[in-house]
C-alpha cells in the first residue's frame, strides 16, 4: 500500500535525497531570502537598486565561498551551493548572480590559484561580505572570445614597473566591488593571467551600466584599466592560461542551473495560484485542461532539471564531474526555465506584465541569464580543441613543483594557440 503524498513542489522527491546539513542550512537561507531579499526586490528592480547591506547579510550567514575549506569558509557540499543558488534566484536573478560572483568568480580563483598571502588577505572579508569583488573577464570587442581578449600586462620603462591596460564589461558588481580579479594576457608568454586589484589602484576606475531590462536589481559594470601598476604578488602564481578562468566559470555555472530552476519554480507557483484563484466563464481557470497540461510541462521540466542539478552536484562532490555536464546542464536548465517564465507569464493574460505578479521580472532576467556565461549557442558548439589547450594547462600547473618538463610543453600549447585563430572560437570554448 502506497503511504507517501504526491508533493506538487517537489514531484520525485528532491527533499528525501539531502543530508540533514544540507537540508538545514537551505531552509535557513530560504527562510532569510523570503523575509528580507524579496520585500526589497520590487523597487530594487524599478529603480535598479542593489542593497550593499545584503553583502553583509549573506556574509553574516555563511553562504559567501561556503564550498571553500578554512579562511572563515564552512566546506559544505556542491549541493548545498546549488541549493543556496536555488533559493537566493527564487526571489530574484540579481541576488543569485551576486552570490556566484562572489563565491565562485572571486573567492574560487583566489582560493585555488592564489598564494597563501592573497587567501589570507582577501578570503576571510570576502566570506563575511566586508568586501566585495567583481571578475573582470568579458570585454567590449570580446564576448564568448575570449582567446582574442586585449587587455594586457606588461612592463613599462616609464614606471619601472608591470602596468595592466584594458576595458572589462558586462561585470556584475563592479560599481561596488573593492576587490577585483582581472584577467590579461602577459605581452611576454601571451599566456592569461589573474590579477587581483584593489578598488583604491591608481588608474582603475568603473561606470555603472544602467537602462538594463534585465538583472535590474544587479550593480553591471565596466572597468577600465589604464596603466595600472601591479606587482608580482598581485597576480594569481597558479592561473596558467585560459583553464584558470574557465574553471572558476564551470563552477558559477552549475550554481546558474541551479538557480534557474528556482526561478522557473517560483513562476509555476505564480501561474498556479493565480489560475486556481481567477475565475472565467464561473470556473477557475485552472480547470481547464490546457493550463492543466501547462502547468504539468512545468511541473515535469523542473523536477528533471533539479534532479540533474543534484546528480552533477554530487559528482562533482566525488570529483568525478567534467566541464562538459555543466555546460549541458546551463543551456539546458536556463533554456527550459526561460521557457516556463514565457508560459506562465502568457497564462496571466494581461497581468502577466505587471511586475506585482513577480513572472515578467523573472522573465526578462532568465533572458540575460540564458546568455551570459556562454549563451545557449556557444554550448551547442562540440568542444574540439580546448581539451587538449585545457590538459596542457593542467600539466604546465605541475612545473611549479618540477613535475613536468616546460619548454616542450610550452611550445606544444603555443603552437595550438597559434592554430586555434582558424576557427571560430567562441564556438569552440566552453564560454
Amino acid at each position: 500500500m502506497i503511504s507517501a503524498i504526491f508533493n506538487w513542489e517537489d514531484p520525485l522527491n528532491l527533499e528525501s535525497q539531502l543530508n540533514e546539513e544540507e537540508i538545514l542550512l537551505k531552509d535557513t537561507f530560504r527562510a532569510y531570502c523570503q523575509e528580507k531579499l524579496l520585500p526589497r526586490v520590487l523597487e530594487g528592480n524599478r529603480h535598479e537598486v542593489f542593497d550593499r547591506k545584503i553583502m553583509n547579510e549573506m556574509g553574516e550567514l555563511g553562504v559567501f565561498g561556503c564550498t571553500l575549506k578554512g579562511f572563515g569558509c564552512s566546506g559544505a557540499s556542491n549541493v548545498t551551493y546549488g541549493l543556496l543558488a536555488r533559493e537566493a534566484e527564487r526571489v530574484d536573478s540579481s541576488y543569485r548572480s551576486a552570490l556566484s560572483v562572489q563565491s565562485s568568480l572571486v573567492m574560487t580563483p583566489i582560493y585555488l590559484f592564489g598564494s597563501e598571502e592573497q587567501k589570507n588577505d582577501y578570503l576571510p572579508k570576502l566570506a563575511k561580505g566586508e568586501l566585495v569583488g567583481c571578475f573582470g573577464l568579458t570585454e567590449p570587442n570580446h564576448g564568448s572570445d575570449i582567446g582574442a581578449m586585449e587587455s594586457n600586462i606588461s612592463y613599462s620603462k616609464e614606471e619601472k614597473s608591470l602596468v595592466l591596460n584594458g576595458a572589462k564589461t558586462w561585470i556584475t558588481n563592479a560599481p561596488i566591488a573593492d576587490a577585483f580579479v582581472i584577467w590579461a594576457r602577459h605581452v611576454e608568454d601571451k599566456r592569461i593571467k589573474g590579477v587581483v586589484l584593489r578598488r583604491d589602484s591608481p588608474g582603475l576606475r568603473t561606470s555603472k551600466i544602467q537602462g538594463k531590462f534585465s538583472l535590474r536589481a544587479s550593480e553591471t559594470g565596466m572597468i577600465f584599466m589604464d596603466n595600472v601598476k601591479i606587482s608580482e604578488d598581485q597576480i594569481l602564481p597558479k592561473a596558467l592560461g585560459l583553464s584558470a578562468p574557465f574553471t572558476c566559470l564551470t563552477s558559477a555555472r552549475l550554481g546558474i542551473a541551479w538557480g534557474a530552476m528556482g526561478a522557473a519554480e517560483s513562476c509555476l507557483a505564480a501561474a498556479r495560484q493565480y489560475t486556481m484563484e481567477r475565475q472565467q466563464f464561473k470556473k477557475p481557470l485552472a480547470a481547464n485542461q490546457l493550463m492543466q497540461k501547462k502547468m504539468a510541462d512545468m511541473m515535469t521540466e523542473i523536477a528533471l532539471g533539479l534532479q540533474s542539478c543534484l546528480h552533477v552536484s554530487r559528482l562533482k562532490d566525488d570529483d568525478l564531474l567534467v566541464p562538459e555536464m555543466v555546460s549541458l546542464l546551463k543551456r539546458n536548465n536556463c533554456g527550459k526555465a526561460l521557457e516556463i517564465a514565457r508560459v506562465a507569464r502568457d497564462m496571466l493574460g494581461a497581468n502577466g506584465i505587471s511586475d506585482e505578479y513577480n513572472i515578467i521580472r523573472h522573465m526578462m532576467n532568465l533572458e540575460a541569464v540564458n546568455t551570459y556565461e556562454a549563451k545557449n549557442l556557444n554550448l551547442k558548439s562540440p568542444h574540439l580543441e580546448c581539451p587538449v589547450v585545457f590538459e596542457i594547462d593542467r600539466m604546465l600547473s605541475g612545473v611549479v613543483q618540477g613535475k613536468t618538463p616546460a619548454r616542450p610543453l610550452q611550445n606544444m600549447r603555443n603552437t595550438l594557440y597559434e592554430v586555434k585563430t582558424s576557427f571560430a572560437w567562441a564556438n569552440l570554448m566552453p564560454g
